[in-house]
């Protein structure tokens, strides 16, 4: 039986730079990518792709702004759906034309996920996720007085929207991804973490964001995953990161995943929710977590590289 690994790209990782913003800049990105999805198929593994949508969403939200005075604006939970159909049309498009060129009988499929949440998640009283573009100080008050939007300042950069990012309960089309999975499908699913739902009377969009690698991690868990590879922009996880004294980590346990987090080398906005996420895939009896950036992939893999944590 093939292995099955569960491969989470980071939304910021789709944009190489501000000049390189646009939609057709992303999808270089993620033709980049493909190629070594499909070389990881042709070593026999069986794919779900998982995306973010940070910079995605933030797009979205701007144009909406930009045209509230002549069109409605876009609600959250609606903005995390165009952002999963999109990106999965795109990473769709580049592995059927990458399976084409290799001879891959392969198809890839998108599923458009929704994802349940705790309405009483301390996480709706406390707005922690980033969203949008930066603000000056006036601007950003105007937004609090006018919109009741949350902001905080991000010293150096100006101020930013924040929305609430409750902790993924349950993938609601599970089943289907299953499904999916074990008939040969490369499932591309829980794009930016999915779009949050919570239970009322039925399902019920949220304005929220789920953090994109906690819900890969359910998602990898509830699919039994082998492998959860999380990609980023270093080739290995690094304790005191850009210090002199940095260290690269090769292999370490979830013992000292915890402690290192503990100890405050993986910050909260960066790598924090990463090392997080790959806690908690391997306290659900996942097996190995692999992270790395995507030009490392096939290397990791073999374990040359990249940064594994094990039970």
């Amino acid at each position: 039986m093939q292995k099955k690994v569960v491969v989470a790209v980071g939304g910021n990782s789709l944009i190489k730079d501000k000049n390189h913003q646009s939609i057709p800049d992303q999808y270089e990105s993620i033709e980049e990518t493909c190629t070594h999805i499909a070389k990881m198929i042709t070593q026999g593994w069986n794919i779900v792709i998982t995306h973010g949508n940070g910079p995605q969403v933030g797009f979205i939200l701007r144009r909406s702004e930009i045209a509230s005075s002549v069109l409605h604006t876009v609600p959250l939970d609606y903005c995390v759906a165009e952002t999963q159909g999109a990106l999965g049309y795109n990473f769709q498009q580049a592995l059927y034309n990458e399976f084409k060129k290799r001879g891959i009988d392969k198809q890839a499929v998108t599923v458009v996920t929704t994802v349940l949440v705790d309405k009483n998640d301390p996480g709706f009283q406390n707005p922690t996720k980033p969203i949008g573009p930066t603000y000056d100080k006036k601007t950003a008050d105007h937004n609090v007085k006018k919109k009741g939007w949350d902001m905080v300042d991000c010293i150096g950069k100006g101020w930013r929207r924040v929305v609430p990012s409750p902790k993924p309960i349950k993938i609601i089309e599970i089943q289907t991804i299953r499904t999916l999975v074990n008939q040969g499908f490369v499932v591309i699913a829980v794009g930016g973490g999915g779009i949050p739902v919570i239970e009322n009377q039925g399902l019920k969009g949220i304005p929220a964001v789920i953090d994109k690698d906690h819900a890969s991690a359910l998602l990898a868990s509830a699919i039994n995953a082998d492998v959860f590879l999380i990609l980023t922009a270093v080739e290995k996880v690094a304790l005191n990161f850009l210090k002199p004294d940095q260290k690269f980590l090769d292999r370490i346990t979830i013992a000292e995943a915890k402690k290192y987090l503990h100890e405050g080398h993986f910050p909260p906005g960066n790598m924090g929710p990463k090392i997080q996420a790959a806690i908690s895939f391997l306290e659900a009896e996942g097996k190995e977590v692999i992270i790395t950036n995507s030009s490392n992939i096939e290397n990791a893999l073999l374990g040359l590289t990249g940064t594994h944590i094990v039970r």
